[in-house]
């Protein structure tokens, strides 16, 4: 987790850094094989160098980017746990509960959807 340090050290609320380091350490336990950089000041997971997910903080929410078609394909169970979403990212409200089987499912479906990708991000 020492790649993340710098951005989580940046957090003001000790509360938010402390739900991103509880995201970000369960996400490694669950996909130990999954890369992790800073990249456009979010903290990313990849998988042989290629996107899987990105997070950032705002006001009120966590930012949350998977690819778009894990967008597309998870939308459903996006609203379903109360978020709401364009169609780059869906955020999760600072005061809301992390589905993390949700989660789990957006990661492992981006992880099978790329697993022939030699590019960063989906064409």
């Amino acid at each position: 987790m020492e790649v993340f340090k710098e951005y989580l050290d940046k957090l003001d609320d000790p509360l938010r850094k402390e739900r991103f380091e509880h995201i970000f350490e369960w996400i490694h336990t669950t996909f130990p094989q999954l890369g992790m950089k800073i990249a456009w000041n979010q903290p990313m997971f990849t998988d042989h160098e290629t996107f899987i997910i990105a997070f950032s903080a705002a006001k009120a929410h966590m930012s949350v980017a998977p690819e778009k078609a894990a967008l597309d394909r998870f939308t459903d169970q996006i609203a379903a746990s109360g978020y709401t979403y364009t169609n780059q990212m869906f955020r999760i409200p600072w005061k809301s509960q992390v589905d993390y089987e949700l989660l789990k499912n957006i990661i492992a479906f981006n992880i099978e959807d790329k697993v022939e990708s030699t590019t960063f991000w989906r064409k």
